[in-house]
Protein backbone atom coordinates (compact mmCIF):
# COMPACT_ATOMS: atom_id res chain seq x y z
CA UNK A 1 0.00 0.00 0.00
CA UNK A 2 1.41 3.38 -1.07
CA UNK A 3 1.64 6.03 1.64
CA UNK A 4 0.17 9.45 0.50
CA UNK A 5 2.84 12.04 -0.02
CA UNK A 6 2.85 14.80 2.57
CA UNK A 7 3.65 18.39 1.67
CA UNK A 8 5.48 20.81 3.90
CA UNK A 9 3.63 23.65 5.60
CA UNK A 10 5.22 26.16 3.20
CA UNK A 11 4.16 24.10 0.20
CA UNK A 12 0.58 23.90 1.47
CA UNK A 13 0.43 27.70 1.79
CA UNK A 14 1.81 28.11 -1.72
CA UNK A 15 -0.82 25.74 -3.13
CA UNK A 16 -3.63 27.58 -1.32
CA UNK A 17 -2.53 30.93 -2.72
CA UNK A 18 -2.33 29.41 -6.19
CA UNK A 19 -5.89 28.05 -5.89
CA UNK A 20 -7.19 31.41 -4.66
CA UNK A 21 -5.45 33.21 -7.51
CA UNK A 22 -6.90 30.77 -10.05
CA UNK A 23 -10.40 31.21 -8.66
CA UNK A 24 -10.02 34.98 -8.83
CA UNK A 25 -9.00 34.76 -12.48
CA UNK A 26 -11.96 32.52 -13.30
CA UNK A 27 -14.72 33.91 -11.11
CA UNK A 28 -14.18 37.70 -10.91
CA UNK A 29 -14.75 38.30 -14.66
CA UNK A 30 -17.97 36.29 -14.40
CA UNK A 31 -19.14 38.39 -11.45
CA UNK A 32 -18.27 41.64 -13.21
CA UNK A 33 -20.03 40.49 -16.35
CA UNK A 34 -23.06 39.45 -14.34
CA UNK A 35 -23.25 42.85 -12.69
CA UNK A 36 -23.74 44.40 -16.11
CA UNK A 37 -26.72 42.18 -16.89
CA UNK A 38 -30.05 43.92 -16.17
CA UNK A 39 -31.70 42.59 -13.04
CA UNK A 40 -35.10 42.43 -14.65
CA UNK A 41 -37.80 45.03 -15.08
CA UNK A 42 -37.25 48.13 -12.97
CA UNK A 43 -38.93 51.56 -12.63
CA UNK A 44 -36.28 53.46 -14.64
CA UNK A 45 -36.94 51.25 -17.66
CA UNK A 46 -40.43 52.67 -17.88
CA UNK A 47 -39.22 56.29 -18.07
CA UNK A 48 -39.35 56.22 -21.85
CA UNK A 49 -40.74 59.67 -22.66
CA UNK A 50 -38.03 62.32 -22.91
CA UNK A 51 -39.00 65.99 -22.58
CA UNK A 52 -37.01 69.20 -22.21
CA UNK A 53 -38.46 72.36 -20.71
CA UNK A 54 -37.62 75.23 -18.36
CA UNK A 55 -38.56 75.91 -14.75
CA UNK A 56 -38.55 79.03 -12.60
CA UNK A 57 -38.76 78.51 -8.85
CA UNK A 58 -42.10 79.71 -7.53
CA UNK A 59 -40.74 81.66 -4.57
CA UNK A 60 -37.63 82.80 -6.45
CA UNK A 61 -38.67 83.20 -10.11
CA UNK A 62 -35.33 84.71 -11.10
CA UNK A 63 -33.75 81.29 -10.52
CA UNK A 64 -34.47 79.53 -13.80
CA UNK A 65 -33.12 76.34 -15.32
CA UNK A 66 -33.26 73.98 -18.27
CA UNK A 67 -34.78 70.68 -17.14
CA UNK A 68 -34.60 67.26 -18.74
CA UNK A 69 -37.60 65.07 -17.95
CA UNK A 70 -37.64 61.30 -18.19
CA UNK A 71 -41.27 60.30 -17.82
CA UNK A 72 -43.63 57.38 -17.69
CA UNK A 73 -47.28 57.72 -18.65
CA UNK A 74 -49.00 55.69 -15.93
CA UNK A 75 -52.48 56.10 -17.37
CA UNK A 76 -54.48 58.60 -19.40
CA UNK A 77 -54.56 61.12 -16.55
CA UNK A 78 -51.27 60.68 -14.74
CA UNK A 79 -47.54 60.67 -15.56
CA UNK A 80 -44.44 60.75 -13.37
CA UNK A 81 -41.01 62.09 -14.26
CA UNK A 82 -37.45 62.01 -12.97
CA UNK A 83 -35.71 65.34 -13.59
CA UNK A 84 -32.07 65.85 -14.53
CA UNK A 85 -29.88 68.87 -15.30
CA UNK A 86 -28.71 67.32 -18.58
CA UNK A 87 -28.95 64.27 -20.79
CA UNK A 88 -25.36 62.98 -20.59
CA UNK A 89 -23.89 60.30 -18.31
CA UNK A 90 -22.76 62.92 -15.79
CA UNK A 91 -26.22 64.50 -15.47
CA UNK A 92 -27.50 65.02 -11.93
CA UNK A 93 -30.88 63.87 -10.69
CA UNK A 94 -32.28 67.11 -9.26
CA UNK A 95 -36.04 66.76 -9.01
CA UNK A 96 -39.33 65.04 -9.67
CA UNK A 97 -42.50 66.06 -11.47
CA UNK A 98 -45.98 64.59 -11.48
CA UNK A 99 -48.29 65.48 -14.37
CA UNK A 100 -52.06 65.22 -14.10
CA UNK A 101 -55.00 65.91 -16.38
CA UNK A 102 -57.42 68.77 -15.95
CA UNK A 103 -59.95 66.26 -14.64
CA UNK A 104 -57.70 65.18 -11.78
CA UNK A 105 -56.67 68.75 -11.03
CA UNK A 106 -60.29 69.88 -10.73
CA UNK A 107 -60.87 67.14 -8.13
CA UNK A 108 -57.98 68.25 -5.91
CA UNK A 109 -58.63 69.97 -2.55
CA UNK A 110 -58.41 73.73 -2.81
CA UNK A 111 -55.32 73.96 -0.59
CA UNK A 112 -53.50 71.40 -2.73
CA UNK A 113 -53.99 73.22 -6.04
CA UNK A 114 -51.46 75.94 -5.19
CA UNK A 115 -48.66 73.41 -5.71
CA UNK A 116 -49.61 72.60 -9.31
CA UNK A 117 -48.48 74.74 -12.24
CA UNK A 118 -50.29 75.05 -15.59
CA UNK A 119 -48.82 73.69 -18.83
CA UNK A 120 -50.57 75.46 -21.70
CA UNK A 121 -47.98 78.20 -22.20
CA UNK A 122 -45.10 75.74 -22.12
CA UNK A 123 -46.75 73.78 -24.92
CA UNK A 124 -48.08 76.64 -27.05
CA UNK A 125 -44.83 78.65 -26.87
CA UNK A 126 -42.69 75.75 -28.07
CA UNK A 127 -40.65 75.77 -24.85
CA UNK A 128 -41.65 72.18 -24.10
CA UNK A 129 -40.06 69.79 -26.59
CA UNK A 130 -39.64 66.04 -27.04
CA UNK A 131 -36.23 65.70 -28.74
CA UNK A 132 -35.86 62.80 -31.15
CA UNK A 133 -39.56 61.98 -31.25
CA UNK A 134 -41.17 61.92 -34.72
CA UNK A 135 -43.03 65.18 -35.32
CA UNK A 136 -46.44 63.52 -35.66
CA UNK A 137 -45.96 61.64 -32.39
CA UNK A 138 -44.71 64.75 -30.62
CA UNK A 139 -47.69 66.74 -31.86
CA UNK A 140 -50.08 64.11 -30.54
CA UNK A 141 -48.22 63.95 -27.21
CA UNK A 142 -48.35 67.72 -26.72
CA UNK A 143 -52.00 67.84 -27.70
CA UNK A 144 -52.72 65.28 -25.02
CA UNK A 145 -50.97 67.43 -22.41
CA UNK A 146 -52.99 70.56 -23.12
CA UNK A 147 -54.86 71.83 -20.04
CA UNK A 148 -52.74 69.59 -17.79
CA UNK A 149 -50.86 70.53 -14.62
CA UNK A 150 -47.54 69.60 -13.03
CA UNK A 151 -46.31 69.39 -9.45
CA UNK A 152 -42.53 69.79 -9.42
CA UNK A 153 -40.02 69.72 -6.61
CA UNK A 154 -36.34 70.43 -7.16
CA UNK A 155 -34.12 68.93 -4.50
CA UNK A 156 -30.69 70.03 -5.74
CA UNK A 157 -29.55 73.40 -7.04
CA UNK A 158 -27.24 72.06 -9.71
CA UNK A 159 -25.57 73.76 -12.66
CA UNK A 160 -27.57 76.35 -14.56
CA UNK A 161 -27.14 79.72 -16.25
CA UNK A 162 -26.68 81.14 -12.74
CA UNK A 163 -23.50 79.14 -12.17
CA UNK A 164 -22.13 75.72 -11.23
CA UNK A 165 -24.56 75.18 -8.36
CA UNK A 166 -24.07 73.20 -5.15
CA UNK A 167 -21.79 70.18 -4.89
CA UNK A 168 -24.44 68.22 -2.97
CA UNK A 169 -28.23 68.39 -2.49
CA UNK A 170 -28.61 70.95 0.28
CA UNK A 171 -31.55 72.38 2.18
CA UNK A 172 -35.24 71.87 1.63
CA UNK A 173 -36.97 70.91 -1.64
CA UNK A 174 -38.03 73.90 -3.74
CA UNK A 175 -41.35 74.15 -5.55
CA UNK A 176 -40.91 74.92 -9.24
CA UNK A 177 -43.38 76.69 -11.49
CA UNK A 178 -43.99 77.23 -15.19
CA UNK A 179 -43.56 80.23 -17.45
CA UNK A 180 -46.92 81.60 -18.58
CA UNK A 181 -46.24 84.84 -20.45
CA UNK A 182 -43.87 86.08 -23.12
CA UNK A 183 -40.92 87.84 -21.50
CA UNK A 184 -40.75 85.83 -18.26
CA UNK A 185 -37.91 83.51 -19.23
CA UNK A 186 -34.37 84.87 -19.23
CA UNK A 187 -32.99 85.87 -22.64
CA UNK A 188 -30.71 83.20 -24.06
CA UNK A 189 -32.08 80.25 -22.10
CA UNK A 190 -34.32 78.90 -24.85
CA UNK A 191 -31.90 79.95 -27.58
CA UNK A 192 -29.04 78.07 -25.92
CA UNK A 193 -31.12 74.90 -25.59
CA UNK A 194 -32.31 75.13 -29.18
CA UNK A 195 -28.83 75.60 -30.56
CA UNK A 196 -27.32 72.78 -28.54
CA UNK A 197 -30.09 70.28 -29.22
CA UNK A 198 -31.16 71.27 -32.73
CA UNK A 199 -34.64 72.35 -31.64
CA UNK A 200 -36.64 75.08 -33.37
CA UNK A 201 -38.97 76.49 -30.72
CA UNK A 202 -40.54 78.95 -33.13
CA UNK A 203 -41.41 76.14 -35.54
CA UNK A 204 -42.94 74.15 -32.68
CA UNK A 205 -44.98 77.21 -31.69
CA UNK A 206 -46.34 77.56 -35.22
CA UNK A 207 -47.07 73.85 -35.47
CA UNK A 208 -49.12 73.92 -32.25
CA UNK A 209 -51.42 76.79 -33.14
CA UNK A 210 -54.20 74.30 -33.71
CA UNK A 211 -54.21 73.64 -29.95
CA UNK A 212 -55.30 77.19 -29.12
CA UNK A 213 -58.99 76.63 -29.80
CA UNK A 214 -59.07 73.84 -27.21
CA UNK A 215 -57.09 75.68 -24.54
CA UNK A 216 -58.97 76.31 -21.30
CA UNK A 217 -58.27 78.97 -18.72
CA UNK A 218 -55.97 77.57 -16.03
CA UNK A 219 -55.24 78.20 -12.39
CA UNK A 220 -51.80 79.64 -11.63
CA UNK A 221 -51.16 81.44 -14.92
CA UNK A 222 -50.74 84.75 -13.10
CA UNK A 223 -49.02 83.31 -10.01
CA UNK A 224 -45.70 84.99 -10.88
CA UNK A 225 -47.18 88.20 -12.28
CA UNK A 226 -45.67 90.42 -9.58
CA UNK A 227 -42.20 89.08 -10.33
CA UNK A 228 -42.51 89.88 -14.04
CA UNK A 229 -44.28 93.23 -14.46
CA UNK A 230 -45.04 94.28 -18.01
CA UNK A 231 -45.00 90.80 -19.55
CA UNK A 232 -47.20 90.11 -22.55
CA UNK A 233 -50.09 87.63 -22.73
CA UNK A 234 -50.01 84.78 -25.19
CA UNK A 235 -52.91 83.42 -27.26
CA UNK A 236 -54.60 80.48 -25.59
CA UNK A 237 -53.09 81.16 -22.16
CA UNK A 238 -55.55 82.62 -19.66
CA UNK A 239 -55.75 82.66 -15.89
CA UNK A 240 -58.91 81.17 -14.37
CA UNK A 241 -59.09 83.92 -11.80
CA UNK A 242 -59.05 81.46 -8.93
CA UNK A 243 -57.29 82.62 -5.77
CA UNK A 244 -55.25 79.75 -4.37
CA UNK A 245 -53.12 81.42 -1.74
CA UNK A 246 -50.25 81.78 -4.17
Amino acid sequence: MTTPKRFSHETNITIRFAVVALLAVLIVPVLVSGAKVPQGDSPPKGLDIYLVAFHPMKQMPSHQMEVHHYCRQMNEDFAQCALFDGNAKDANLNGIEYIISEKLFDALPRDEKKYWHPHNYEILSGELAAPGMPSSAEHALMGGKMNSYGKTWHVWKTRSMDGPGDQLPLGEPVLAWSFNHDGEIKPGLVESRDKEMGIDSNALKMDRKDFISGAHSQDGVDALKRAFPGVQPSPGVRDSGATLGQ
